[in-house]
């Protein structure tokens, strides 16, 4: 097993420049969710799209899920042709209906057989191939949603995903005994909402605990764009706060015996 984790994508829903949606890839064949912009991160990546073993759905909004019907699409009639590579998708109850109506909107009838084939699990822990266990958790952001994030645990190291959720203590309590955590900051301070994370909330987080918090979801436009959609302007948060760009790599080292990060781009 790798234990190797992977942001491909660092954007929210406004796909600042430079960046694709938010998307992680654990140990090549884990994902948490399927964006718009999945087979892009993907191929960027190298990672083919049969490889895709998991689906942990954090919640239902289209940035994070309304790209499923093309990850199914590609693997039909591109990369696993003959259905031999099998596909679980965690997801909250009622989250198999929802995904069902987006590819049959999508694609009538095309994806009947592969979707139906997909093992569907609504529990709130469970395993993955390695020994990797997960637990999903409730957060703070929209109700019709069904927002969660997830805690996984190898035998090494912990680290935990937001998902989306502005500040709140089920999500918290989570992150002092993981040893990273992988976070949204979706909108700058103006924006008045308790949904997301933002510039203050992150500062007011990296001041509460030490525990390394690696940037996803965000608003800013990737360094080095001549015109920003919104702003390149990082906020200046604790050394324990990386603001990851695509490519951005989270992994144990057995030389040093702790997690290491690497922004690749």
């Amino acid at each position: 097993m790798s234990q190797k984790i992977q942001v491909l994508g660092t954007g929210n829903a406004f796909l600042p420049q430079g960046r694709l949606h938010s998307l992680t890839l654990i140990d090549g064949q884990h994902l948490i969710d399927a964006p718009p912009t999945v087979l892009a991160s993907l191929r960027q990546a190298n990672v083919p799209v049969s490889d895709i073993r998991t689906i942990f759905v954090t919640h239902l909004h289209g940035d994070h899920i309304f790209g499923f019907p093309f990850l199914l699409l590609e693997r039909k009639y591109i990369s696993d042709r003959d259905g031999n590579k099998p596909l679980r998708v965690v997801v909250a109850p009622g989250g198999k209906e929802i995904l069902y109506s987006l590819c049959t909107m999508a694609y009538p009838g095309s994806l009947d057989e592969i979707f139906n084939a997909i093992d569907w699990q609504e529990q709130l822990v469970g395993e993955v191939e390695g020994g990797l266990r997960w637990k999903k958790f409730q957060v703070q952001h929209v109700d019709e949603v069904d927002p969660y994030g997830y805690r996984f645990e190898y035998p090494q190291f912990s680290f935990v995903h937001s998902g989306d959720s502005g500040p709140c203590e089920s999500l918290y309590s989570e992150i002092q005994n993981v040893d990273f955590v992988i976070i949204e900051m979706g909108v700058p301070d103006y924006v008045e909402t308790d949904e997301h994370h933002s510039p203050s909330s992150i500062q007011a987080l990296a001041e509460r605990y030490s525990t390394p918090l690696v940037i996803t979801h965000t608003y800013i436009d990737e360094r080095g764009i001549n015109s920003p959609a919104i702003t390149v302007e990082q906020p200046q948060h604790p050394s324990h706060v990386h603001h990851a760009s695509d490519g951005f790599t989270c992994f144990w080292s057995e030389v040093l015996g702790s997690v290491q990060f690497s922004n690749q781009s």
